[in-house]
């Protein structure tokens, strides 16, 4: 079973498990419509590799850990597009949760997502260890989460630095991106019972690279390229690295993480897989391709206009 198929049978069954009879209809509709279909999964995809990497010996706590980071990452996007924020209509392709529901339901739903992480987690307590040191490993995770979604250097943090009128870029792109990545490799290195610390580069890097993907991808894609609206980053008046950089400089930056993520990866079995996804997944995060196109069109519209 691939990464991707084991991921989705794992959110399939964790919200058989909570969304049980006697949840209200709107809310269960709503939840799952803020997680299915997904986007790339990739915080779980990371977090799974790095686990099976690390010599997996705990499944269910790489699965458990695995949902926990995407339920986080789903509920920080049902807030983040509504109207007190970004007031998006589309999401991932679709009708975001506040247009197609409702706002009240909206905030409900990226709550009930965040305290679902927790009791997916908390799931597996009492389950039989498979492993050493398992209610350990259980409670560490727990903190990791907790500290790339909180204050004051996780994604609810990275969302607060929006409403300031002085902001870091670094320190709230690290924050709102980089934060749940440095997460999701801790959180697979410490379910396989691993030293996180080894997997910080990494983790680091590609919540770097991620957040000035987005950035470049604000400003060079289109609806159907990236399954939301853009320009999002001027309208907002948020800050931006395509804006800070330049666009050239931006995408040399972002190759540049691209790289050190990659080069970061400790020695062990599976590493030139695990490199080989990185180097995939920056393609598609950026395609060189249409980042060249839009240089073309721009320069030929200079080009026109004098």
């Amino acid at each position: 079973m691939d990464i991707q198929a084991r991921i989705q049978l794992a959110m399939e069954h964790h919200f058989k498990e909570v969304l049980v009879a006697g949840t209200p209809p709107t809310l269960k509709a709503a939840m799952l419509h803020a997680v299915f279909p997904g986007g790339a999964r990739i915080r779980p995809q990371l977090c799974t590799a790095v686990a099976m990497v690390c010599g997996e010996d705990s499944p269910l706590l790489t699965d458990a850990g695995a949902v926990a980071l995407e339920l986080m990452h789903c509920a920080s996007l049902v807030h983040d597009d509504m109207p007190a924020f970004d007031n998006a209509a589309l999401r991932r392709g679709q009708t975001t949760v506040h247009a197609e529901f409702s706002e009240p339901i909206a905030l409900l739903t990226g709550d009930a997502l965040i305290v679902m992480a927790y009791q997916v987690l908390l799931s597996l307590r009492g389950k039989q260890p498979q492993c050493a040191g398992y209610a350990e490993r259980l409670l560490e995770m727990m903190a990791i989460v907790s500290e790339g979604v909180g204050a004051p250097r996780g994604i609810v943090a990275g969302q607060a630095w929006e409403c300031e009128t002085k902001v870091d870029l670094w320190q709230y792109q690290r924050a709102k991106t980089g934060a749940l990545f440095s997460a999701s490799t801790a959180m697979g290195a410490v379910a396989a019972g691993a030293n996180p610390a080894a997997w910080h580069v990494l983790g680091e890097s590609l919540g770097d690279a991620y957040q000035i993907a987005d950035d470049i991808r604000d400003v060079i894609g289109h609806i159907d390229l990236i399954g939301k609206p853009v320009g999002q980053d001027a309208e907002h008046g948020r800050p931006s690295a395509a804006q800070a950089l330049g666009l050239e400089g931006a995408n040399a930056q972002f190759k540049h993480l691209i790289d050190t993520a990659a080069k970061s990866v400790p020695n062990c079995v599976g590493r030139d897989l695990l490199r080989a996804m990185i180097f995939k997944e920056s393609e598609r995060l950026v395609p060189q391709q249409a980042y060249q196109d839009y240089l073309k069109n721009q320069q030929s519209s200079q080009v026109s206009t004098v």
